[in-house]
């Protein structure tokens, strides 16, 4: 069961055979770039806009009532009368029912918001408060103290279109809506009386109103611009956010089956290991004639290939297993005090036959007097005999293999091999570091092997907490160094001073 479910969960991330499992992340972009040809009338840009507009009118809900105030309070100090007053009350009571219709916007839900229904609501609001400003294009005093009244109501209508245009520019239409009316009647009632004066006003209260109008249409422009931006912002944010954690997913999904595979084969040794061990009892017996002479040549030649094969298989199983238990995490350290120099040596000594083979002299450059390090002498013997048998492998015929041991510059030591092979071009030594990976020249010039080697060299370099250099130049070379800490290194007890000396031999 807990398999078919990881299954099923493997299957939700990544299904090539159910493409519909896939596409939540193109639906996403698809409803984005819907948002960014933003046209009139697009039902999600217009929610946004109309809440904007909602709560720009809170915020200045209180600017233009005071200009308002002000203007009443200067009119009834000029004696222009009552018509003022009432017109003050008019116009404060028309935009505090726009500004119950902008709070009502505000606080309900963007999703279930009426577009057309809240702007016309909107429109309608803007056209009653133009009531209050038409009437103050009626008014006319005779008998106040103004002797230019009516460049003053010019001056108060142009600044009310001014902020209007500022406040109100995410709603097209509401600049026009609010004073066409108002111009309109200003011009009416301006133009009958045939004065130069007034009927440039009329002229400038035109132009502004169309000028303003342009404005408000260029700044609702920008804002649906910067909402688009800001859409496609969250949109990739949120494929972005989709993207990695459908990768992370995917990959710790890996990492778990990846180390199951090691785990497996880690547990797989005595199974593995038990067959093959008879395998190569029984044709070493057969292929020696232990138990009495074989009189057919043919079948002594086919038990020294069975012997032969699963030796091969056995090293290869063997390399399989002590990889796959490194990278469980279950190669165990037998830690103990060593000389690196004595333990390459011997591996240098091992090497020698198959060297011979190939005339292929090993020199050995050891530095003296090194101290002894605290390490296991399995992992080490087994990283120089790997980095050997590479170098030994492919080498020429009649060259040499270079091993020299001595100390690294912070203070550690280290082993490095070198031979004057074809070498390894520089784009291929990741995939020589990787398990099963092989250099294509190294594939032609020499034996194949399993490409295990200098992995499992680097994992047990890693767990001594020391580090692999792998160096080559194209058919120059490749030089292998392990390097291993200071921190393992041991180093001599300091002498004790003369007077403990003394009280050590008086005891």
């Amino acid at each position: 069961m807990a398999f078919s479910g990881t299954q099923l969960a493997d299957k939700n991330i990544v299904d090539r055979r159910k493409a519909h499992r896939n596409t939540d992340v193109a639906k996403a972009v698809r409803r984005t770039r819907e948002r960014l040809s933003q046209r009139e009338g697009n039902p999600v840009f217009e929610r946004e806009l109309l809440k904007l507009h909602a709560r720009a009118m809170i915020n200045t809900a209180a600017a233009i009532p005071l200009m308002v105030l002000v203007v009443m309070a200067g009119g009834a100090f000029a004696g222009t009368g009552p018509q003022i007053v009432i017109w003050a009350i008019i116009t404060v009571a028309c935009y505090l029912g726009l500004a119950l219709i902008a709070r009502r916007v505000d606080r309900a839900d963007i999703n279930e918001l009426d577009a057309v229904g809240v702007k016309r609501s909107f429109l309608l609001g803007h056209f009653v408060s133009g009531l209050g400003w038409a009437y103050l294009a009626a008014i006319e005093c005779v008998a106040c103290q103004l002797d230019q009244f009516t460049v003053l109501k010019t001056v108060i209508l142009l600044l009310a279109i001014a902020s209007t245009a500022l406040i109100s520019h995410t709603l097209r239409g509401a600049l026009f809506m609010t004073f066409a009316l108002p111009v309109a009647v200003f011009a009416y009632l301006t133009v009958n009386m045939a004065m130069p004066v007034e009927a440039i006003m009329v002229a400038l209260l035109a132009v502004s109103l169309g000028f303003f109008t342009f404005v408000a249409r260029h700044m609702n422009r920008s804002a649906v611009m910067l909402l688009s931006y800001q859409a496609e912002k969250d949109g990739l944010i949120g494929e972005l956010e989709t993207a990695k954690s459908m990768s992370d997913e995917a990959r710790r999904r890996a990492e778990e089956a990846n180390l199951a595979k090691s785990r497996f084969l880690a547990t797989m040794s005595h199974e593995l290991r038990t067959p093959l061990n008879a395998i190569l009892g029984f044709s070493e017996v057969m292929g020696n004639e232990v138990l009495g002479p074989m009189h057919n040549e043919t079948y002594r030649d086919y038990s020294r290939d069975i012997n032969a094969s699963g030796q091969h298989l056995l090293n290869l199983i063997n390399e399989i297993l002590d990889l796959s238990r490194i990278e469980a995490g279950r190669y165990q350290l037998n830690e103990e005090p060593l000389s690196l120099t004595g333990v390459v040596e011997e591996c240098c000594h091992l090497m020698e036959l198959k060297a011979h083979k190939k005339s292929i002299r090993l020199v050995q450059q050891f530095e003296p007097t090194l101290p002894r390090l605290l390490a296991d002498e399995r992992s080490l013997r087994q990283i120089t005999l790997n980095l050997i048998s590479n170098a030994v492998k492919f080498a020429p015929n009649g060259s040499e293999v270079r091993v020299r041991v001595g100390w690294t510059a912070g203070g550690g030591q280290y082993v490095s091999v070198k031979d004057n092979g074809p070498g390894i071009p520089a784009e291929e030594i990741p995939i020589v570091l990787s398990a099963f990976g092989q250099g294509s020249i190294a594939i032609k010039s020499a034996e194949q092997g399993t490409g295990l080697g200098l992995p499992i060299v680097q994992g047990l370099l890693e767990l001594h907490g020391g580090e692999f250099q792998l160096r080559s130049k194209l058919r120059e070379g490749t030089e292998a160094i392990a390097i291993l800490p200071p921190a393992r290194v041991m180093e001599a007890l300091p002498a004790l001073p003369t007077r403990q000396k003394a009280a050590a031999g008086r005891r």
